[in-house]
């Protein structure tokens, strides 16, 4: 027969009171339980635990047996406490994998209401571009991907909103006190800096404005430090441009229909670890909210 768990915490409980009766109250058994648990467990060891029947001393083997049964039953309280925590979400790891505009603009009000409610999960979040993204789902090192891809095989993608591209520009730039849409020529000949999420403007008027750019900046929150010093300018989707940024200015297009369309896209959720289907819960749970929002910022 084979050492139990629950043998060990019969004789602790027995070391600990003294007595077959207290031990039996504390866990719950009848005295001749604890007393037939303590007997298989002395002829396996196929020695004696206590000097006397009334188990009020033990044998020297006895005390030895004692102090690592009582770190066992320790060990194993914690990784009861640790697998029952992974499958109640309050504990393990969610990876994600964003763009820049996204990781700035978007999550941070999405994690800090997740940890409200988990506070001991791990968030291991990395910016990239959409094509990153991308890899690092399909290389299984993100549970959950937020930009505009697509979705392979034996993955979900979930459109969260679709916000329109606009240009960005520092409050002091002459664009900004135009109450017209911007078109296209009056970007010639101006500092353009672009961005990742320019790919995703097909206009045929727009190719040669990107292309005679003399500088690239894929971080959304270095981007907007070079627009509002004044720099160069941009094109960024809305909700990528915060509204409380004084030193900014978002100017509509007035020739283009462009739009970013933001995905969430993921594994199957019966895959995904309890705390990633409990953040995609609250990331979920927001997505009215974030629409009501960029639809605000269009108006």
């Amino acid at each position: 027969m084979a050492i139990k768990i629950e043998m060990l915490r019969c004789f602790c409980a027995v070391v600990q009171h003294g007595s077959l009766n207290e031990a039996a109250d504390q866990l719950g058994r009848t005295p001749s339980a604890v007393s037939m648990m303590l007997k298989q467990f002395e002829e396996h060891i196929g020695a004696a635990l206590f000097e006397t029947a009334r188990k009020s001393r033990m044998t020297p083997l006895g005390d030895m047996i004692y102090n690592e049964a009582r770190r066992e039953i320790e060990h194993f309280g914690r990784t009861v406490a640790a697998i029952e925590g992974l499958s109640r979400a309050e504990q393990g790891q969610v990876r994600l994998a964003v763009t820049p505009s996204v990781a700035t603009a978007i999550l941070p009000g999405v994690i800090r209401h997740f940890r409200r409610d988990h506070p001991m999960v791990r968030i291991d979040m990395r910016d990239m571009d959409s094509a990153s993204v991308q890899r690092e789902l399909e290389a299984e090192r993100a549970d959950i991907g937020l930009a505009s891809i697509t979705a392979g095989p034996g993955f979900e993608r979930k459109l969260l909103f679709s916000d329109p591209f606009g240009v960005v520009c520092a409050m002091e730039d002459p664009l900004a006190t135009l109450k017209n849409p911007v078109v296209w020529g009056q970007l010639a000949g101006r500092d353009f800096i672009a961005n990742g999420l320019c790919r995703l403007i097909d206009d045929a008027a727009f190719a040669p404005i990107l292309d005679s750019a003399q500088m690239s900046v894929p971080n959304t929150a270095s981007l907007l430090a070079l627009v509002r010093a004044g720099v160069g300018l941009t094109l960024l989707p809305r909700r990528a441009v915060p509204l409380d940024d004084a030193g900014l200015v978002f100017l509509p297009l007035g020739e283009s229909d462009a739009r970013r369309e933001l995905y969430l896209v993921s594994q199957p959720r019966r895959l995904l670890p309890p705390a990633a289907r409990a953040f995609l819960r609250v990331l979920e749970s927001q997505t009215a909210d974030l629409r009501d929002a960029a639809q605000l910022q269009i108006n």
